[in-house]
């Protein structure tokens, strides 16, 4: 996403674990029946809890996925924005682009804003958007104190999930950065994003046999 202006009374509302739960209340209770479609078909993975909160309908496709398109890529992004700030630009369907999940900073809580099987505008390539699972991360590309270690363990439990449900290699081959994607304009997750720490968190990740989400 693009840049925006960043202020310390943000910063210190996305500190509060309280916030987050509030910025979704009565969104959680709606999770289980959103996502039971997509449980039937899971394979053994161990997703981290996540929170449903639906993007506008007019910001993603939706798509039969992977019947319509193989999944094979995982993108990541960061936001350049606070988390509520960014669930608001998914939420408002001017704005014409979507995440499948966000990852909070303070506590590695995550919203999850499109259903897999569906297309999320997030990469700026058509084929790209058809064929991964976008991954958004609170903060910014210029200031490391925004990637935690919460962020950081959640958000590799949610990729190797990801992987181990559609198959994808975890290989920085297929776990990439918005950066990485043909044509991109943007440069995020940037330079102080840890790839080997990330990559070594996904692969070291296990899947139990029963589902989680």
């Amino acid at each position: 996403m693009e840049a925006h202006g960043r202020t310390s009374t943000r910063r210190a509302l996305l500190r509060s674990g309280a916030y987050l739960a509030t910025a979704a209340t009565g969104l959680t209770a709606t999770a289980t029946a959103a996502h039971a479609d997509d449980r039937r078909h899971r394979r053994a993975a161990a997703y981290p809890p996540t929170h449903w909160i639906p993007a506008s309908s007019s910001n993603y496709r939706v798509s039969s996925r992977p019947t319509s398109y193989p999944i094979d890529f995982i993108v990541i992004h960061v936001t350049q924005e606070t988390f509520p700030d960014a669930m608001k630009i998914f939420q408002d369907p001017a704005k014409q682009v979507s995440t499948h999940y966000m990852v909070a900073s303070a506590d590695g809580y995550i919203g999850q804003f499109v259903r897999e099987k569906d297309v999320a505008w997030h990469a700026g390539n058509k084929d790209y958007n058809n064929r991964s699972i976008g991954i958004e991360h609170e903060g910014w590309v210029d200031d490391p104190k925004w990637f935690t270690d919460e962020m950081y363990a959640s958000s590799a439990a949610l990729a190797s999930a990801v992987c181990d449900r559609f198959g994808i290699p975890k290989t920085r081959d297929h776990i990439i950065g918005h950066v990485e994607v043909p044509g991109a304009d943007h440069t995020d997750p940037g330079p102080l994003w840890d790839w080997d720490r990330y990559m070594s968190l996904v692969n070291k990740a296990s899947a139990p046999r029963t589902w989680r989400r």
